[in-house]
């Protein structure tokens, strides 16, 4: 990974990390449900993504890309593994 990005929807950051194994951006899936639900609370939309993720699975749904385990920079400043989602998922 070479460039990371902040990219902006209804006026919340989404994160962005782009793959050169890939040649293609990768967004945390926690900050779009965080922009689509207008939420403000971080960990709200994480519990929500995982709740999500979880009721997905049981319905045969795969939600995010088998390469899910980038690691990007959190609100606290901290690097953590979070599950992304490229342009197409």
């Amino acid at each position: 990974m070479s460039k990371i990005s902040i990219r902006f929807y209804n006026n919340r950051e989404v994160r962005a990390i782009w793959s050169n194994d890939d040649n293609k951006w990768y967004y945390s899936a926690t900050d779009v449900v965080r922009a689509i639900n207008n939420e403000s609370d971080y960990v709200k939309a994480g519990n929500y993504w995982r709740w999500l993720k979880k009721k997905l699975a049981t319905q045969g749904i795969q939600p995010v890309s088998s390469t899910h385990e980038f690691k990007l920079v959190g609100p606290d400043g901290k690097k953590r593994v979070a599950d992304v989602m490229d342009d197409i998922t």
